[in-house]
């Protein structure tokens, strides 16, 4: 079984507006109301693409409720823990450029903390755990670092898509897969990641490090792919760009729809990247129908 998790969810209000203009009335073109979070994404995106999963995290009022029942809707399976304040609501401004509004997100306590440990502590040998996104003001940094190393006291497969400290804190804990972009690899690093040469120097320390299997997206450049045997590298299809949330998130699913059906890891890679593509050449998240078109136009390429 496949895991996801979201530990500060949200409502994403997408508003399209033609010629935003601040400091005066702008009337929209276009709105859309999805259920946010990296974790969640993934579950949404491993539906489409015929893989079951369960998404968990802490949800809290109506719009707690909301995400609840989009899912439902969708027959993705949820055990959300419920918190006594509402879940957050981010808004996405598009119009000449992008804007996001986030916020902050309902308090976590101890309890609700215990209560999720508990749910990780009943998962199987075998079974795949998605850690995704930022952890809440609430919740210590090292939070995603002892569910690592819980999972792997227990033989569960932790996937990490996170940036700074709670990431680097979990690294030790040998996870299974770590998806950062150039940017937040830099970052690991306190450097700067430009080309793909310094995508695979500084994704081999993560190697060293520990960590199993690691992604790292390029944005135009492509993605590249690192393991203990291999280096892939893949271009990127031809398309026009038009959205960017839930694109990385995409290749996770990708990559995670194959592997758990014991494909191998170029096919998975091919899979991460023609989904996170596929994601950003659409509205919403991707279909399995746009995933299987743009994987033809993907190359992946051993470097020795």
């Amino acid at each position: 079984m496949i895991y996801t998790c979201t530990l500060n969810p949200s409502i994403d209000y997408l508003a399209r507006v033609e010629d935003f203009k601040e400091g005066q009335i702008n009337r929209t073109s276009d709105t859309f109301i999805y259920p946010g979070g990296k974790g969640i994404n993934v579950s949404r995106v491993l539906k489409h693409l015929g893989i079951e999963s369960t998404a968990l995290g802490f949800t809290g009022g109506f719009t707690g409720a909301f995400i609840k029942d989009f899912l439902t809707q969708d027959h993705i399976q949820h055990d959300f823990i419920e918190v006594s304040e509402v879940t957050r609501i981010n808004v996405k401004l598009k119009s000449h450029k992008e804007t996001e509004i986030n916020g902050q997100g309902p308090v976590i306590s101890m309890e609700n903390q215990q209560n999720l440990l508990q749910k990780i502590n009943n998962m199987s040998k075998g079974d795949f755990l998605l850690l995704a996104g930022s952890i809440p003001p609430s919740i210590s940094d090292d939070f995603y670092a002892d569910i690592a190393k819980k999972c792997k006291d227990k033989g569960i497969h932790v996937v990490i898509d996170a940036a700074g400290e709670p990431l680097r804190k979990a690294l030790k804990h040998q996870p299974f897969l770590i998806k950062p972009n150039h940017h937040e690899l830099g970052e690991l690093f306190q450097t700067n990641v430009h080309t793909k040469e310094d995508a695979i120097f500084y994704g081999k320390k993560l190697l060293e490090a520990g960590v199993q299997n690691v992604i790292v997206s390029m944005a135009g450049d492509g993605a590249i792919f690192l393991n203990k045997d291999s280096v892939l590298v893949s271009n990127v299809p031809d398309g026009t760009v038009k959205n960017s949330v839930g694109a990385g998130d995409s290749v996770v699913a990708g990559f995670l729809s194959q592997i758990t059906q014991e494909r191998d890891y170029a096919t998975a890679f091919l899979y991460g990247v023609a989904a996170g593509s596929a994601t950003a050449f659409s509205e919403d998240l991707c279909t399995l129908e746009q995933v299987e078109s743009l994987r033809k136009q993907i190359i992946i390429e051993e470097i020795l």
